[in-house]
């Protein structure tokens, strides 16, 4: 098995539920095998938010890189980043990283692909909604990234920052965030809503309005099983 390196802390709630999705996995389906050995670096969400918020990008892949590289040194044959948002600079990342690197946005799209989804709801972050970094390869498949109007995003956001990344999981919140769901089905036809934030799969935690809630987190932890069990 390879060493997996899991870049951390954006959020640390998601970051447990990668710990627990992978391991979950070795006592279930791969219960014959011994459990992997993964390293985590948890890095600092608000410095991550500082660069983001300003978009400085160079700085942001330089920090982030640097991350990748303690975790090399400590022995990680592989790495994914805990989380969607960061993924604004993952081409950079992965151009310069000293091991690989399995993006979650790449692992969504295989998933929407093999289930044949068209019209495909996003919610995530201000900046992985407002970006383009999510919708290019699902476009290039084909598939439409629709994502909620400017008023619901910044409820999104603001719900995440203030309660759902500090592990408050409130039920009003989880209604609000339906509603926006609800809502993208009734008027923009999605037949699927991508979680585009890790932290999103804890407060909604099944599927609602007959179409799939894509779990990235699920999803990309599958992925990183797969590598890990590669020769």
């Amino acid at each position: 098995m390879k060493r997996i390196g899991i870049l951390g802390g954006l959020g640390p709630e998601s970051t447990v539920d990668y710990y627990k999705e992978i391991i979950a996995a070795f006592n279930t389906k791969h219960a014959h095998l011994a459990y992997p050995e993964i390293i985590v670096y948890s890095a600092d969400l608000n410095t991550f938010m500082r660069f983001a918020e300003t978009e400085q990008w160079a700085e942001l892949t330089d920090w982030l890189l640097e991350k990748l590289h303690a975790l090399h040194r400590a022995g990680a044959e592989f790495a994914a980043i805990a989380s969607n948002t960061p993924h604004i600079v993952f081409d950079a990342l992965q151009t310069k990283s000293p091991i690989p690197l399995l993006s979650i946005v790449e692992a969504t799209c295989g998933k929407a692909q093999e289930m044949a989804l068209k019209n495909i709801g996003l919610i995530g972050t201000r900046l992985t909604m407002e970006a383009d970094f999510y919708k290019k390869p699902f476009l290039s498949q084909k598939m439409t990234v629709i994502v909620p109007t400017t008023a619901e995003q910044q409820l999104i956001h603001h719900k995440l920052f203030s309660e759902i990344e500090l592990g408050i999981f409130k039920d009003s919140t989880r209604e609000e965030l339906l509603a926006i769901a609800k809502r993208m089905v009734t008027e923009e036809g999605i037949d699927s809503l991508i979680l585009g934030c890790t932290e999103l799969p804890l407060i909604l935690t099944e599927n609602k309005f007959g179409i799939p809630f894509l779990n990235t987190t699920a999803i990309h932890c599958k992925g990183i099983v797969t590598y890990c069990l590669t020769r």
